[in-house]
């Protein structure tokens, strides 16, 4: 009985070292180097303007792009827009618009931007409210100060801008834009 006991503790100790040297022999260690994690390169942005020269104008533009390169981005999006002259007009637009963008510098950003809008406005004459819907085009030409690097503020210029034809109150527009 007593070699008995004896083997199986020596049986039941060589189980363990032997199951213990093949363990730490599985067992492996991962690091994972988050500077080798490639970027996204979709990016989500929010653009929005607001503007008083003239009237009131607030609008507000979701958008998608593709960061191409470290330079180059493009993408797309939809707008909505309303402008108001007090007790003249109101108008609201929606649309959708193609957008290009350079970064020259870690600090600025160059835009060129279409978009058309489909525009309901709103009129008071001295007969009463006269409405018009009709679609409207802008090509904007723009830069922006990247102030951080999700967050660009700037002024864009609509070349397409006709005083008595344009839905914007202004050829220029400021704009802020984040992104995700």
């Amino acid at each position: 009985m007593k070699n008995k006991f004896i083997f199986t503790i020596l049986f039941t100790t060589i189980i363990l070292i032997y199951s213990e040297g093949v363990q730490s022999q599985t067992t492996e260690i991962k690091v994972i180097d988050s500077t080798s994690a490639k970027p996204n390169k979709w990016k989500f942005g929010v653009g929005f303007g607001l503007s008083f020269i003239g009237g009131t104008n607030i609008s507000l533009a979701p958008n998608i792009t593709y960061q191409a390169n470290e330079k180059i981005s493009f993408g797309g999006g939809v707008q909505g827009s309303y402008t108001a002259l007090k007790d003249i007009q109101n108008t609201t637009t929606i649309g959708g618009n193609v957008i290009f963008q350079y970064t020259p510098i870690k600090m600025l950003t160059a835009l060129l931007e279409f978009a058309e809008l489909n525009v309901s406005t709103e009129t008071e004459t001295p007969t009463g409210k006269m409405k018009n819907n009709y679609w409207d085009a802008a090509l904007f030409l723009g830069a922006g100060m990247n102030v951080t690097e999700k967050i660009t503020i700037g002024a864009k210029y609509n070349v397409l801008y006709n005083e008595d034809e344009s839905v914007y109150t202004s050829p220029i527009l400021p704009f802020v834009n984040i992104s995700f």
